[in-house]
């Protein structure tokens, strides 16, 4: 079913996970924290009968090499290369969480690669609501994982522990994530490489807010996910995004899903893409 790819892009190797026909229009899938391309497993098989679908480990994490620079121009650009060196043109990219802000600054400096864009449950660095996001007190990790040098003191030893707090904290369908992918995210998230990179996608939002401030119209198309049962209200997200340049942004819900939503609800979100880019 999965056909595992090494692909080497500026001397790096980057594991990608594939499914589907080649000759199919091109998904890509960038994962969030605390997790890795497995978080696809289920949305994979169930949009590969229709497209050619590829999860990737985002640079750092699993079999994907650091690259040592954390903010989400470098990781996006790092990213075209690696479309390119696939022989991909004008694919669909989808990230959840911190794979949802690269996805955004693909469509900031990449969006001739990009064919459509959907970004899952996540704010976007300097994009409303973001300065609203980072306010949320039930959002410390932001604040904490900044930190120079202290939380990688703090965590080694603990990243069981803490991986299950965020499941569940901010599932909704907390059995979704089974003890099997909690004890394989806890084992990526343990090795230094992995925590550091990690640590430093937060530590780039700084950065990050600079680099997506300026505002100019994208043409792409963009679907922004949320599940049903995560805090906020899904017309703030869409607003910031149009006001950010995002002309063509719509959304939708995913059912019985709070913010791991490719785990919570795989159906309701294979279909939420698939329905949206056929109905384009």
């Amino acid at each position: 079913m999965f056909e595992h790819l090494h692909v080497s892009v500026n001397g790096r190797d980057m594991h990608v996970v594939a499914a589907g026909e080649k000759s199919s229009p091109a998904v890509m899938l960038l994962h969030g924290y605390p997790q890795s391309w497995s978080a696809f497993e289920e949305v994979m098989k169930l949009l590969s009968t229709d497209y050619y679908v590829l999860a990737v480990d985002l640079p750092g994490i699993g079999s994907s090499a650091d690259i040592g620079d954390y903010c989400k121009k470098a990781i996006a650009a790092h990213l075209a290369k690696l479309i390119t060196s696939l022989g991909l043109s004008r694919v669909v990219l989808a990230g959840h969480d911190i794979g949802g802000m690269v996805t955004f600054s693909m469509l900031r400096h990449f969006p001739h690669l990009l064919d459509a864009a959907v970004i899952m449950s996540t704010a976007i660095p300097g994009v409303a609501p973001w300065e609203e996001t980072k306010r949320n007190p039930y959002i410390w990790h932001f604040a904490f994982f900044a930190v120079p040098d202290l939380p990688e003191a703090m965590i080694a030893g603990h990243e069981p522990q803490l991986c299950n707090y965020f499941y569940d904290t901010l599932a909704y369908n907390k059995a979704a994530i089974t003890p099997e992918k909690r004890q394989q995210y806890a084992g990526i998230y343990t090795t230094p490489t992995a925590l550091h990179t990690s640590l430093g996608w937060y530590r780039a939002f700084p950065e990050d807010e600079k680099e997506l401030a300026p505002v100019r119209p994208m043409d792409v198309p963009v679907l922004y996910i949320r599940g049903n049962k995560e805090p906020g209200m899904v017309s703030s997200y869409i607003d910031g995004l149009q006001k950010s340049g995002c002309l063509k942004a719509t959304s939708t819900l995913i059912e019985n899903s709070g913010h791991f939503t490719p785990e919570e609800n795989p159906s309701g979100v294979a279909h939420a893409i698939s329905s949206w880019l056929k109905g384009r």
